[in-house]
C-alpha cells in the first residue's frame, strides 16, 4: 500500500483510500467537479475529479475507493488528481489501514496524564480530575480515542489525549518557571481545556463536527461538563470553580478565536499560550512531514499566516 504520508510530486497512484469528504463544485468557466479529502492512518490529502465521465463511479464520502491518479502539488500542498476510480470490494481493504493513529503509545500518555491527575494537591481539584480520566469510563474511552480537530493539528485517533498532555507538561514547566502561577488550578484546566472536544466532533472515521460542536464549539461545552461534574464534588469552592471555569473559557486567548472571555488571571494566560504553542508546533510538524526533503518554501499557510519553509540544517 503507498501511505499518503510517502507520496512525492510526480507519482503515478493507482490505490484505496477512504474519502473522507466528497464535495460537488464548479470551477470559474462553470464546470462540475469533485473535491474530494482521501485519508489513510498516515495522514490526508487533497484529491480532484476534474473530468466527471468515463471510469469515474458513483461513491459517496467515508467509502473506501479504488483510485488511478496523479500526485501534483498546489500552493504547496501536495494534491491527487484524480483519473479513474470504483468502489473498493470488501476484502480489498484493512479499515485499520485508514484511521490515522498517533505515533505515541496511547496507553502510556494515559498512564502520564493519570500522574498529573495524582499531583494536584488541592483534594477538591483534584477529585474532580478523578471524576473524569479515573471514574468516568465512557468518557475516558472517548477521550484516549479521539483526535484534537478535525484537520489543524493532532487530527488523529490519541491526539486529544496527545494535545492534553503536552499542554499539563507545558504548563508544568511554566509553574517552575514562574512563580506567580498557582500549579494546582493551571494543571486542572491543563487538564480540562479540551474535554468538550470529545462532543464537538464525532467518532472516526468521520472526525466531524457534531451538531452542537457547530452551534457551541468545544469551549462552551468543556465549560458545560465541568460544570456538571462540579456538583459531584461537595464542598467545591465557589471561586475556584469560577477561576477554573473562565481558564477554560479563555484558553484561545481572543474573541476572534472563539473565546468568550479574554484571559483576566495569570494560569488563563499560561493556558493560553500553552495551548497554542503546542498547536502551532504540532501544526508545523505534520506540514513539514509531509514535505520532508523539501527545503524550498512551501507556499503561504492559513494557519500561521505565513510563508513556511523547513530550516536550513547545521
Amino acid at each position: 500500500m503507498k501511505y499518503i504520508e510517502t507520496l512525492r510530486e510526480g507519482e503515478r497512484l493507482s490505490e484505496i483510500y477512504l474519502c473522507k469528504t466528497k464535495q460537488v463544485a464548479k470551477t470559474k468557466m462553470g464546470k462540475t467537479y469533485y473535491s474530494l479529502v482521501l485519508q489513510d492512518k498516515t495522514g490526508v490529502v487533497d484529491g480532484k475529479i476534474w473530468e466527471l465521465s468515463g471510469g469515474i463511479d458513483h461513491f459517496e464520502a467515508l467509502d473506501y475507493i479504488k483510485i488511478d491518479g496523479d500526485v501534483t502539488s498546489f500552493q504547496g500542498a501536495l494534491q491527487v488528481n484524480v483519473r479513474r476510480v470504483r468502489m473498493a470490494a470488501a476484502g480489498e481493504y484493512n479499515p485499520a489501514d485508514y484511521l490515522p493513529v498517533s505515533s505515541k503509545n496511547i496507553d502510556q500518555m494515559y498512564a502520564e496524564l493519570l500522574r498529573f491527575v495524582k499531583s494536584i494537591e488541592n483534594e477538591k481539584l483534584r477529585t474532580l480530575a478523578e471524576r473524569f480520566f479515573v471514574e468516568d469510563k465512557a468518557f475516558i474511552q472517548s477521550f484516549k480515542g479521539h483526535s484534537a480537530a478535525k484537520t489543524v493539528h493532532h487530527g488523529f485517533v490519541g491526539g486529544l489525549l496527545e494535545h492534553t498532555l503536552s499542554v499539563a507538561q507545558l504548563c508544568d514547566f511554566y509553574c517552575g518557571h514562574y512563580p506567580v502561577l498557582k500549579r494546582d488550578l493551571l494543571i486542572a484546566a491543563a487538564l480540562f481545556h479540551d474535554i468538550g472536544k470529545t462532543k464537538e466532533l464525532s467518532d472516526f472515521p468521520e472526525n466531524d463536527y457534531t451538531d452542537d460542536g457547530q452551534l457551541l464549539g468545544h469551549i462552551v461545552m468543556g465549560t458545560l461538563m465541568v460544570d456538571e461534574k462540579l456538583k459531584t464534588v461537595p464542598g467545591f469552592p465557589h471561586k475556584t470553580a469560577s477561576e477554573l471555569k473562565h481558564c477554560i473559557l479563555a484558553h484561545h486567548g481572543e474573541y476572534e478565536y472563539g473565546s468568550p472571555k479574554k484571559p483576566a488571571l495569570a494560569e488563563a494566560i499560561a493556558l493560553n499560550f500553552a495551548d497554542n504553542t503546542d498547536a502551532k508546533m504540532q501544526t508545523m510538524t505534520e506540514l513539514l512531514a509531509g514535505n520532508a526533503g523539501n527545503h524550498d518554501w512551501l507556499g503561504f499557510n492559513r494557519l500561521m499566516d505565513s510563508n513556511v519553509r523547513m530550516s536550513t540544517e547545521l
